[in-house]
This record gives C-alpha cells, structure tokens and sequence, in this order.
C-alpha cells in the first residue's frame, strides 16, 4: 500500500452518485475544496430532471448510469476513473449529492491517509454534530444494528455508515466492489474488515438534505435497504 509523505499532496478524485438531485448538486460541487480535488465526477443515476445539466454548468465531469441504484452509480465513477488515459487518482471520496453532508470536511477526512496512513476513513455522523430531523428514525436504528453487527461478526469498530468517505484507490479497487443499490457502504466496510485494513473515522456534520429522500423518505425504501445491509453483512461472513 502507497505511504505518503506528509508534505506530500496526493491526487484526489471525488464521486458523487446522483439520482434527481438538480437542487442540490450545484450547493455540494460548489463548496468542494477544489485547490485539494483534481477531478469531481457525478455520475447520473437515470435523472429525468437537470441534475446533469446543473453539475456540468458547476465544472463536474458527468457519467450516465440508467441502471438505477447507489451501488451501480458509484461503480460506474471508478470505472470511468481506471478506463481514463490520465494518472490515476492516489485517493477517492464519495460524498452525496443532496447537500447533507459538508463538502469543505474533505480535507479532515483524506488527513489520516495522508498523515497515518490508513486505507479508510468514514466521516461518521454519530460522532460529529447531526442536526435534528437530518436522520429519520429508522436510519438511525439501522445504523446501529450494522455496526453492532459488523462488531460482533467482523471485530471491527465502527459507528456509522455515513456515505461520506474517503479511500485510498488501490485499496478502494482490492475490495472489488460489487453491491449496486442499497448494500455499497456497508460492503466497502465489511470487506476492509476481512482485509483487515487500516480503517478510521472522523465527525462530520450532518443536516437535513435538500428534497425528499429515496431511500429512507418512502416506507418500501426504508424497507429494501434495511433488508439488503443486513443481506450484506450476511453474505460476506
């Protein structure tokens, strides 16, 4: 695995899976340190609204993926990223496109790559400032059985399954990502565990999104994701 220097600037590329998020897509590309980013790819998750549109007009790269799913958007930015002719990034963060998370927090969560060498950090939410209403019940109790379960299965300690994180790309592409909806945060945590990878977390904040949610807005997706992270965290014992 890369070690950097700590004078070192590495090259970071960002993906942003989204899915009719033309409100928002423009606050979060807005305020991604870009003096620290190289490349923001969004990957357009079969919008039928001016989410493409927008991040293109705020400097993004866009990539179309119509088969709809969080999984199979993200998949879709790394392999934009290894099929490129350009050197490949050294690191990878994924962020949301709805605006609940704070962009600018990128450069604390890439510092322990960076600094301490880790392959992994999770901006995680249960240990930064979560604003009221930002989770609704039912993500918060889901959040706490896969942690719980990923402890006692995986030995492995960690406290959310917050979507903002940061990567380094080698160890990003060893962990062959393969979930294309609901499953992808808790396989890339699952499988750095069994790969016993040096994984880290740092608070972030965390508000109330721009919009209604697709997943955790609407009883059937509440349901499907509660059913595919434990699927998940199942399959991969």
């Amino acid at each position: 695995m890369q070690k950097f220097k700590k004078l070192e600037k590495p090259i970071i590329d960002v993906i942003i899976p989204a899915f009719n998020e033309e409100q928002s897509i423009g606050l979060v590309l807005d305020e991604i340190p870009k003096d620290w980013v190289r490349e923001v790819v969004v990957c357009n998750n079969a919008s039928t609204d001016q989410t493409a549109a927008v991040a293109r007009a705020h400097g993004a790269t866009v990539v179309d993926e119509p088969h709809k799913g969080y999984g199979a958007a993200c998949l879709k930015g790394i392999s934009y990223l290894k099929e490129k002719g350009t050197e490949q990034p050294d690191i990878v963060v994924f962020i949301d496109a709805d605006y609940s998370d704070h962009p600018e927090e990128l450069v604390d969560l890439i510092k322990p790559i960076m600094e301490e060498n880790m392959d992994l950090v999770i901006g995680s939410r249960a240990l930064g400032n979560l604003e009221k209403g930002a989770m609704m019940p039912q993500q918060i109790f889901g959040n706490w059985l896969a942690i719980n379960l990923i402890r006692l299965f995986y030995r492995y300690n960690f406290t959310d399954l917050g979507p903002f994180r940061a990567i380094k790309w080698d160890s990003l592409l060893s962990l062959d990502m393969q979930d294309r909806d609901f499953g992808w945060t808790v396989e890339m945590q699952v499988k750095a565990a069994k790969q016993k990878m040096h994984c880290t977390e740092r608070p972030v904040r965390y508000r109330r999104r721009v919009g209604v949610s697709k997943v955790s807005g609407t009883i059937r997706g509440t349901i499907l994701a509660g059913h595919k992270i434990l699927w998940t965290i199942f399959k991969l014992l």
